[in-house]
């Protein structure tokens, strides 16, 4: 078994394409990072990429985006986690991936490096191929715009500590995501308006071949149980299955029965869990 590092997109989707899209809703971070790199270049200017193969034939790929973790694909076989970990000379912060893929990583990475795996979340990737309305919600859609910057900022601040369990936000990287999503670039933003007033946000990105990844969605605390979020994600994941996209994809914290109880009733169905690993010392 070899492990490659390439530093082009198209190059590991043409040659890892066919381990990625046996599972496109599992693998639709690492796919929609791909995307990303590829069209809007800026946004992780800094990237790696790694594949490991058999005879010709891919059995693991990973990528990452300092300083983030590693995302990782299933493997074929477990060989190609061990084959990984022993390639990958970088200082890894962590490891995000499916269950238990992710798991097995970390024990290889561990082994070998002296650290110790602490879970930061646990996920639950859905996906959606049909949007199931729910009741009526007052209120409509819109897309952001350059005026809903500074709220755009404020939200993310507080999904980044709410739902990504980050204290202290990077409010430059902040700044920069409400600017590239309010501008559509590598994505985009709607609103739930009612009477006037923003209530919810909800975001897409990350397209993959056949779908693309919604998020993130998030509701004040004074607007939440009064279905905005349910309706807005219902709106926008129609919206996007209008313009072309066969799928949507999104991630729930398992921690969170509300969110996945949200999701499903509007017609998302889970695919597999998912969990994101920090490396301490």
């Amino acid at each position: 078994m070899q492990v490659a590092a390439l530093d082009d997109p198209d190059t590991l989707l043409r040659r890892a394409g066919p381990l990625l899209l046996e599972d496109e809703a599992r693998h639709n971070l690492l796919l929609g990072l791909l995307s990303t790199i590829r069209d809007a270049p800026d946004v992780y200017p800094e990237h790696r990429f790694w594949i490991a193969e058999a005879d010709g034939r891919p059995v693991g790929a990973a990528l990452r985006t300092p300083p983030h973790n590693l995302v990782l694909a299933r493997p074929r076989t477990p060989a190609a986690l061990e084959a990984l970990a022993a390639a990958i000379e970088d200082d890894l912060p962590g490891v995000t991936g499916g269950r238990p893929e992710a798991d097995a990583f970390a024990a290889a990475w561990c082994a070998r490096k002296g650290t110790r795996a602490r879970v930061r979340f646990e996920q639950r990737i859905y996906a959606l191929a049909r949007v199931r309305r729910p009741r009526t919600t007052p209120g409509r859609a819109r897309e952001a715009n350059a005026a809903d910057r500074p709220l755009v900022h404020r939200w993310l601040r507080a999904f980044a500590r709410e739902a990504l369990h980050e204290q202290e936000p990077d409010e430059e990287e902040l700044a920069r995501t409400a600017e590239r999503r309010v501008a559509g670039v590598a994505g985009g933003l709607l609103l739930w308006e009612r009477a006037g007033e923003p209530v919810s946000l909800a975001g897409w990105g990350g397209t993959t071949p056949l779908g693309v990844r919604v998020g993130p969605v998030y509701t004040p605390p004074e607007h939440r149980r009064l279905g905005y979020a349910s309706a807005l994600v219902a709106e926008l994941s129609a919206r996007r299955l209008a313009a072309g996209r066969r799928f949507c994809f999104l991630y729930t914290d398992l921690g969170n029965p509300t969110s996945n109880r949200i999701y499903t009733a509007v017609g998302y169905e889970p695919v597999c869990d998912s969990v994101q690993y920090a490396f301490v010392r």
